[in-house]
């Protein structure tokens, strides 16, 4: 776009309505993120799993006010193309020395979008590609400490990098729980290694809070070696903090990054300078999922966006439907060389599903909302998804125009897609266990019933609990994603099925008792699930108690109690308290090793 800025007061206005309301967003944004360190230290989780539901509605009310500030002061449907694009160039200029440019952009197209016809949605309007490098922002303080171990020791840098946090709860043992940290490192190394010159240790300057934990993220640099560290942070219940693991593994540490667990909560000026440091650690990690699980869904979004775009440049295959049993409610599809489902809400729904679009959209805004504990799948929602006509199968042509033709505008070379959801992909879990055998079958049904049981925790009932309804990961953990009939646990009302008054109603099929909407009877379940006798054994053997409503009539209880449970996004056996004993969180035996590098 060569177009000179003349004098265009409507067009300066804009511009700075659009900066002045990002610029409000991401102030809220940032002191709720910055709040998650006090909740932490004063153990409030539940005011920190409200503050992360309620920032996510954070950023769609910053974009409805500008949207109705433009149209009510500056008529913004009826400007001319000349005034919309000096407004976006006089933007760039606003972007200047600004430490969030790429998502002031960002909110710039969300606001653009919802007043611009979808002709203007390429690069002379709305920034298609980004207008500002987020290289070497610089932040202050630093969005990094450096640590250095040639100075003195390196147990001596770990102890006090822990206390440069500020926590204003004491730790019980930070001298032990580093010792651990450091006999932990020294089990992943092998041996010690030479330091070098440059030895070093990088920790980001804010922690990560999220359920009721604080993550400390951080790398040691020696030489050409890089290793990524994580260590979670915790309350001890006698009001004193503790170290709980010193996560080295890489698929450990992007498994805490998955987008089927609940956003962070981190204090970031210059947020791309953190992601810029998490991909360093998580190179395979995409840049946009790093935003998302940041709290910065719009910029996830953003980039999928251009990522999805860069791909269909570069690939050839078609757009397919996705393997599997037909959902009722959603027709699924997908880009084999593309990670991710596109779904769209179906038309009519066949029995018996009684659900209409507007209940579907609010399961998925539940869930989005809601903590996923790793079991439930998150989704990027997007409106008016233009793909190219040529890249779409035959059989998904003809499936959209017949199941979803109001969701399916055609243009000649291109069919918009006016709403859908899009999620990670996995392998549908009846379509693994068809394939798996032996201790691979049996880990899988044990991972179904401890989806079902962690989701139950934390006040979730799936609904259709069908297998394909589940899906599975590419490290082996079972993941919930079909939401049509989601309920929260504590709206439903478990029940065992009462004795038939007499033997031939038993016999006959019929029901001989009242039913409401929200009654459950958990001994079906082994009438719908588990047919297989090699399944049902496995799953009988450690969640039977599913099929009791005890179970789940005493989590109900737990719940409406105000507990909240732990939820750990790492094995057990990474915990100090159970690799160096005691009887829980910091009550494990000092480490007496020490290690000293000078």
């Amino acid at each position: 776009m060569d177009l000179p800025v003349g004098e265009n007061p409507v067009a300066q206005a804009i511009a700075e309505a659009l900066i002045n309301g990002f610029d409000k967003h991401y102030r809220l944004f940032r002191e709720s993120s910055r709040l998650g360190k006090e909740r932490f230290d004063r153990a409030e989780w539940t005011a920190q799993q409200r503050a992360v539901r309620d920032r996510i509605q954070f950023y769609d009310d910053r974009v409805n006010e500008c949207v109705q500030l433009l149209r009510d002061d500056y008529q913004a449907d009826l400007l001319d193309h000349n005034t919309w694009q000096q407004a976006k160039l006089l933007y760039i200029g606003l972007l200047t020395n600004h430490k969030q440019p790429e998502l002031a952009e960002t909110f710039f197209n969300s606001v653009s979008c919802k007043i611009l016809h979808r002709t203007y949605f390429h690069n002379d309007f709305i920034f298609v590609r980004p207008a500002i490098s987020t290289e070497y922002l610089e932040s202050d303080p630093p969005a990094y400490r450096c640590y250095y171990p040639n100075q003195s020791s390196l147990e001596a840098c770990f102890c006090q990098l822990f206390m440069d946090f500020g926590w204003s709860s004491p730790f019980a043992n930070l001298e032990r729980d580093v010792g651990c940290v450091m006999e932990m490192t020294r089990r992943h190394l092998g041996e010690w290694p030479e330091p070098e010159p440059n030895f070093q240790i990088q920790v980001l300057d804010s922690a990560f809070y999220r359920n009721k934990a604080a993550y400390v993220i951080g790398k040691v640099v020696n030489g050409f070696q890089v290793h990524p560290f994580v260590v979670p942070v915790l309350h001890n219940g006698r009001g004193r903090l503790v170290l709980d693991a010193m996560l080295l593994d890489p698929g450990l540490i992007t498994i805490l990054f998955s987008l089927s667990r609940a956003y962070f909560m981190v204090d970031m000026e210059v947020p791309s300078a953190y992601v810029q440091f998490l991909q360093s650690i998580m190179p395979h990690k995409a840049q946009s999922e790093l935003y998302t699980m940041l709290g910065l869904a719009k910029q996830g979004k953003t980039l999928f966006y251009r990522d999805l775009i860069h791909h269909l440049r570069h690939s050839q295959d078609q757009f397919v439907v996705a393997p599997g049993i037909r959902g009722l409610v959603m027709l699924v599809f997908t880009l084999p060389s593309f990670p991710y489902v596109f779904k769209v809400i179906k038309d009519v729904f066949a029995p018996p599903k009684e659900v209409d679009h507007e209940t579907v959209k609010a399961k998925y805004l539940l869930v989005k909302r809601h903590d996923r504990v790793g079991r439930m799948a998150d989704t990027l929602e997007f409106s008016d998804v233009a793909l190219p006509k040529a890249r779409f199968s035959p059989e998904l042509e003809e499936e959209l125009r017949r199941e979803c033709p109001s969701l399916v505008e055609e243009e000649p070379d291109t069919l918009v897609i006016k709403h859908c959801y899009i999620e990670r992909r996995m392998e549908p879990l009846n379509l693994y266990l068809d394939r798996a055998e032996g201790e691979r079958r049996a880990q899988a049904v044990r991972e179904y019933g401890n989806a079902i049981r962690e989701l139950a925790y934390a006040n979730i009932f799936p609904g259709d609990m069908l297998w394909k309804n589940f899906g599975v990961t590419r490290y082996g953990r079972v993941v919930f994603y079909d939401y049509d009939e989601i309920e929260y646990l504590t709206e439903c009302n478990f029940r065992r099925i009462p004795e038939a008054p007499t033997p031939e109603l038993e016999l006959s099929g019929e029901v001989w008792y009242p039913i409401s909407r929200t009654d459950v009877f958990p001994e079906e379940f082994d009438t719908f699930l588990l047919s297989d006798p090699e399944i049902r054994a496995v799953f009988l053997e450690y969640h039977g108690d599913l099929l009791e409503p005890e179970f789940w009539q005493q989590t109900q209880e737990k719940i409406r109690a105000g507990h909240i449970e732990d939820f750990f996004p790492y094995p057990q056996n990474y915990r100090f308290v159970n690799i160096f004993g005691g009887s829980g969180a910091g009550a494990r035996e000092p480490v007496v090793r020490r290690v000293a590098v000078s």
